[in-house]
């Protein structure tokens, strides 16, 4: 059952564990800092520890802020795909976008060994050179998706075309891996395993860039997104410009997508599921409020997979993408076994 709850509560609730979250992310690592450490250091003032400043202004505010962006986007995203294709299993991932960028950064680290410098004589990092080729490579995909967009009528036809064009990419990725050496192969297995801390201070205002002019789109699609809820046909006689809303969709979900898989890998499952958890708490599919509350959710989950990730009592950091099912499946199986008394798209 999907329960009706009061919105300002939702919101508040939210708005309070983000803040919450936020804060044991700060504090709590594989280095433990106490909390009247962290406010003087975030303030301006003397730490006890050197190293604890160098550890929380370098490593854990840059991952918690990048946390914050990258749930909001990958959950606004799978909101967005799940609305146009009325499918409770869309994600991110389901039309070959982030594949895209797995193939642009298998490129460059199986084949060139991380950096073009070598074949271009360009002063180019191989961090900044594999970001160039997630965006490229996921701007590849996302322009075929847009070109049969407007050759398909179908969005199940569109949603199936997604899914074969993920088949055909990740068999190229297969196929690089094949060949590679064991230690490219490990690299790129590495990166694929997701993380929010690859993100340096001088690198986050680049991602946020990205990652908030995707949510800025998606904002302005609010009443669009609550329009096709009622079919494309009542949304065209309501107005709604049904070609130019779904590019503006696609390229929006490939934005987000593209940003957060260049800058911290593929992530699995919170774009998927977060849509699902805001829906159950406000028992609502109007976008005026699901898709903040979307936004707000991915942000407290990132930021919770964050904590989840650090072993207590060790310094071992588990992968992202090793925590991100233990909250993510839960909830697609349950939305599996409650279909058909939660409605969605209504």
């Amino acid at each position: 059952m999907v329960f009706t709850r009061n919105k300002s509560y939702v919101y508040v609730l939210l708005t309070a564990l983000l803040v919450v979250l936020f804060v044991i992310s700060l504090v709590y690592g594989s280095v433990s800092i106490p909390l009247g450490e962290v406010w003087n250091i975030l303030t301006g003032q003397d730490a006890e520890r050197a190293a604890w400043g160098h550890i929380l202004l370098q490593s854990r505010l840059p991952q918690s802020c990048t946390a914050i962006l990258a749930g909001a986007a990958l959950a606004g995203s799978g909101l967005l795909l799940q609305t146009l294709f009325k499918n409770p299993l869309a994600g991110p991932s389901i039309l070959g976008i982030t594949d895209g960028a797995n193939l642009g950064v298998a490129a460059v680290m199986l084949y060139f060994g991380g950096s073009f410098g070598q074949m271009t004589g360009l002063a180019i990092n191989a961090y900044l050179t594999i970001v160039l080729a997630a965006f490229v490579g996921a701007s590849a995909v996302l322009g075929v998706i847009i070109f049969f967009s407007t050759k398909v009528k179908s969005n199940v036809i569109l949603l199936i075309i997604g899914i074969m064009v993920g088949y055909l990419v990740s068999s190229v990725i297969s196929i690089l891996n094949y060949y590679a050496s064991a230690d490219k192969v490990h690299a790129f297995v590495m990166w694929g395993l997701g993380n929010f801390s690859g993100v340096s201070r001088e690198q986050l205002p680049y991602f946020a860039l990205f990652s908030l002019s995707g949510l800025f789109i998606a904002l302005l699609l609010i009443k669009p997104l609550n329009a096709l809820l009622l079919g494309e046909m009542y949304a065209a006689n309501l107005g709604v410009k049904i070609k130019r809303t779904r590019f503006l969709i696609l390229f929006c979900t490939g934005l987000l997508a593209a940003s957060v898989t260049a800058f911290c890998g593929p992530i699995s499952f919170i774009g998927l599921a977060v849509p699902h958890i805001a829906r159950l708490m406000l028992g609502s599919s109007n976008h005026n409020s699901l898709l903040p509350v979307t936004l707000i959710a991915g942000s407290c989950v990132a930021l919770l997979c964050t904590i989840l990730m650090v072993v207590p009592g060790s310094n071992t950091i588990l992968p992202l993408n090793a925590v991100t099912p233990l909250l993510g499946a839960p909830v697609i199986i349950y939305v599996l076994l409650n279909r058909k008394s939660i409605q969605y798209f209504n």
